[in-house]
């Protein structure tokens, strides 16, 4: 599993595991969690920068209808992975 450092507003850095990523209507988003082990916190990130930038910018998604089809999608891509809102 890829771990990844983001950079907060404050610049501190802060570490995930991406579980998976996927792409919708031509928004990145990926699953991460601060943690390998079972029954992890887990956090869905939308990709908010231009496709030209060189850099991502994830934001955590919070609105609640994306929320669910995101989680939805990707609960079909890891099997064996429970997803709960």
């Amino acid at each position: 599993m890829e771990k990844v450092a983001f950079a907060l507003d404050n610049d501190e850095l802060v570490e995930f595991f991406v579980l998976e990523e996927t792409k919708i209507n031509g928004t990145k988003y990926i699953l991460v969690t601060e943690s390998e082990e079972d029954e992890a916190e887990a956090y869905i990130l939308k990709d908010l920068a231009a496709e030209d930038e060189a850099d991502s910018i994830y934001e955590i998604v919070e609105d609640e209808n994306e929320l669910e089809m995101v989680s939805a999608l990707f609960a079909e891509l890891l099997e064996d992975v429970d997803i709960e809102l």
